[in-house]
């Protein structure tokens, strides 16, 4: 894992501008700044320790049930509580930030508006 602190941490300790919209002792949330759905928001530990979702799974499951609890509580304050949950793991999956996060998609989803 590089030294540098990822573009999430930065946004945690304020160093770049970012709208947390929610937090837990653990994770916090973001608009997605490329929204591909008409909520389309990310869910982050606020740990780097863990590049991708295997490597937090294998690790740390507790963490992810918090990411995942985090991710059901905002689809249902905005969206109708139907979410899409996704991972990318690595670069040709689409991953562009190494500091594992996932993606909450709803509202109105197809799979050509997602690209897939």
């Amino acid at each position: 894992m590089s030294d540098e602190p990822s573009i999430f941490t930065r946004i945690l300790h304020g160093e770049l501008p970012g709208e947390i919209i929610a937090e837990t002792e653990h994770v916090f949330a973001l608009r997605d700044i490329a929204p591909k759905a008409p909520v389309h928001l990310l869910i982050i530990p606020k740990t780097p320790d863990y590049r991708d979702v295997t490597e937090l799974a294998a690790a740390d499951p507790a963490l992810m049930a918090d990411m995942i609890a985090l991710a059901g509580r905002l689809a249902h304050e905005h969206a109708d509580g139907e979410f899409r949950l996704v991972f990318n793991t690595g670069a040709s999956a689409g991953q562009t930030v190494f500091h594992v996060h996932a993606h909450v998609l709803a509202g109105e989803l197809s799979e050509k508006s997602l690209g897939g």
